[in-house]
């Protein structure tokens, strides 16, 4: 594993070459820092070497760091599964909400959002894998949610999310990343107000190559920038 600066220049080469061979425009990809249980000053090193956007999974996170000037010069997005009592620590704090994954979420959002004055650009979490331990929309209930949005004035969507299921051999997440793709490209079609699809969110450390394939863009990356996580042990286990 390199230096933060080496694997950042690695990943986005990567990206331009996946663009490439996509037949895709250059920097038509966007790579977004997965900083979870990274301190602010890892996170300021991948800022500086070329990350553009920093994403945290975790609401204490992101208010113990900001302040710290962990996420400066990038754009700060919520990324991980936002309880809805953590809502009013996030909504004007982040760019965009990349996890909005139920009507009820959508609703607080826009309530919070229109109580202080702004409108929240978030993304559609698709549970496209339809997994019992995951969040999101399922694909055929995205109509109606969106429909529904349509309402709602103090939130923007900008677009999908996803998180396939894990993977075990390469490519194998390839199916999903094409299952997101033409909803992506069926709900453009359609033209639903309050939705702008701009973003398609897909793709982490082992498989963005084949997101990009599949017209992700947006790419989050996490451990092939900052090494694996190390998580404290449980109590059990000291």
């Amino acid at each position: 594993m390199g230096s933060i600066e080496d694997n950042v220049a690695r990943i986005l080469d990567t990206i331009a070459r996946a663009e490439a061979l996509a037949g895709r425009k250059a920097g038509s990809v966007r790579l977004c820092a997965a900083t979870k249980m990274n301190d602010a000053e890892r996170i300021r090193r991948a800022v500086a070497a070329g990350v553009s956007i920093c994403g945290e999974n975790r609401v204490q996170e992101l208010l113990q760091k900001q302040p710290q000037g962990a996420y400066e010069g990038a754009e700060l997005h919520f990324i991980g599964h936002l309880q809805k009592n953590k809502v009013k620590d996030v909504v004007g704090r982040v760019s965009l909400i990349q996890s909005a994954d139920d009507l009820e979420l959508l609703r607080r959002i826009d309530r919070i959002a229109g109580e202080r004055g702004l409108v929240q650009d978030v993304l559609l979490e698709v549970n496209i894998g339809m997994e019992e331990a995951k969040s999101g929309f399922a694909a055929e209930m995205l109509p109606e949610a969106l429909s529904q949005a349509e309402e709602l004035r103090g939130i923007r969507i900008r677009g999908l999310m996803a998180i396939p299921p894990k993977a075990d051999s390469e490519g194998e997440n390839r199916r999903f990343f094409a299952k997101m793709q033409q909803l992506y490209v069926d709900i453009s079609v359609k033209k639903y107000d309050n939705a702008n699809m701009e973003i398609l969110s897909m793709g982490m450390s082992g498989d963005y190559a084949d997101a990009i394939a599949f017209g992700s863009t947006l790419v989050r990356i996490g451990t092939a920038i900052f090494g694996p996580r190390v998580y404290a042990a449980s109590p059990s286990e000291i």
